[in-house]
């Protein structure tokens, strides 16, 4: 029998604090993979930022870049708190410390002083639980349950997946807090097993990250299949381990649940479709036919799946389902030189734009999608267009969308223009990543 799980331990040796140990048990025989050791005392930073940065702090912006640090007392390791005052020597704020990245404080605090233990943890993610309440009469396990920046917790992402939990983190600074967290987590929100996924920009950080890895086994029980949850009353698989994100793309839920209402009596086609989350939704809402489009040939293999487990749904055992693999615009031109149309079109892109200096870029390319779609899109037929893509602000991208439509010569008349869910919560302008339009096009 092979056994594996990780463990957290605490302690004292030769006076020093053992923050942080990581424990592996393969083949029941236990590893002691890396002893991380703090000083008994971590010293505090005293910041001071620049005129605009302090502004924004002030506004309960979470983040403080390096360029807008005028003063620090010491170089400072990564997950030090950092405690912000203001040009007249007033507390300002207090935040997490990464040396590594440009985003140097993720600030946890604001206006007041506090302690930053495991009681002060603990208030946060059981707020973020109570904001979550709802999805809890949904036939609903899997929903984000820690949202980041917009949960006041900077740069922690935490998602259900019926029993398994998997915690994201997007810096190196949450690591000395580990143990904290998951000692919340177990008294708040029962779960088997316990995934770690990290951000690209931090996996390949290994002499920051102690020993840990991306899609390791923090606690609980081996995962050694792929996990099912429940969306709305579907059945989902997810993997998370390799998936994207956290495996799933949990933030589009209310999205599908719209596309449901549209489907029924359609042809339907869903492009960038990954795991087949619309095409699911579709065919339960009656859907005639759904093409699911996609360049990840694993991830259209977990489509099939998906429907496979669905089968108990009469208008999904009766959907005419196909799969294509490739690439989302090629698919797109081909269709229309091939004169295939469609009654519905789903357009649900990667995000465009990364950094400032791609906006035009990715405007450009939301334009040309619109374009391609209706190319494929009947008279009279449903056009459904989202973003991920938070540099792209919400009034920009309709209004990307609508010179689109009008530059072709089409009439569009809006159905619904939609942003986030109950789990995804806006806390801060970058914070509000996600915009769907849906639209009948004449």
């Amino acid at each position: 029998m092979i056994c594996r799980t990780a463990v957290l331990i605490t302690g004292q040796k030769d006076g020093n604090w053992i923050v942080l140990a990581l424990v592996l048990y393969n083949k029941c025989m236990s590893i002691l993979d890396q002893l991380l050791e703090y000083p008994e005392r971590r010293r505090n930073l005293s910041v001071r930022l620049a005129p605009n940065a302090e502004k924004m702090v002030k506004k309960n912006h979470p983040w403080v870049f390096e360029g807008s640090i005028i003063y620090q007392s010491h170089t400072g390791e990564s997950g030090d708190l950092a405690v912000i005052f203001d040009k007249k020597r007033n507390f300002l704020a207090l935040g997490l410390w990464d040396p590594y990245s440009p985003i140097r404080i993720r600030v946890l605090q604001f206006q007041k002083p506090a302690e930053i233990n495991q009681e002060w943890f603990q208030h946060k993610i059981q707020k973020a639980i109570h904001l979550r309440a709802a999805l809890i009469d949904q036939e609903t396990n899997g929903y984000r349950i820690v949202h980041g920046e917009n949960d006041g917790l900077p740069g922690l992402v935490i998602d259900r997946y019926a029993n398994i939990l998997v915690m994201k983190l997007y810096t190196t600074a949450w690591i000395p807090h580990l143990e904290m967290i998951l000692a919340c987590l177990q008294s708040l929100v029962p779960y088997e097993s316990l995934i770690l996924r990290m951000s690209r920009n931090i996996a390949g950080s290994s002499d920051s990250l102690h020993g840990l890895q991306d899609g390791m086994l923090l606690d609980g029980k081996n995962i050694n299949e792929k996990i099912l949850f429940s969306e709305n009353g579907l059945i989902f698989e997810v993997d998370p381990i390799h998936g994207h994100k956290t495996g799933f793309y949990l933030d589009q839920r209310e999205n599908r649940a719209r596309v449901e209402k549209l489907a029924e009596g359609k042809s339907v086609l869903n492009v960038f479709a990954y795991s087949g989350g619309f095409s699911l939704y579709a065919a339960r809402g009656k859907a005639n036919a759904v093409i699911s489009v996609d360049l990840n040939q694993h991830a259209l293999e977990t489509a099939i799946r998906n429907f496979s487990y669905n089968q108990n749904s009469v208008s999904i055992k009766a959907c005419n389902h196909q799969v294509v693999n490739g690439d989302a615009f090629e698919f797109l031109e081909s269709a229309a030189r091939q004169h295939r149309k469609f009654d519905l079109v789903i357009l649900d892109p990667p995000m465009f734009a990364q950094k400032k200096n791609q906006i035009d870029k990715a405007i450009l390319n939301y334009q040309r999608l619109t374009h391609l779609g209706l190319g494929v899109l009947n008279p009279g037929g449903i056009l459904v267009q989202a973003s991920c893509s938070s540099r792209i602000s919400s009034p920009v991208f309709f209004e990307a969308v609508s010179k689109a439509v009008e530059k072709s010569g089409r009439k569009m008349n809006e159905i619904e223009r939609s942003g986030h869910a109950i789990d995804h919560p806006i806390g801060f302008p970058e914070g509000e990543y996600l915009k769907c339009l849906f639209a009948q096009i004449e």
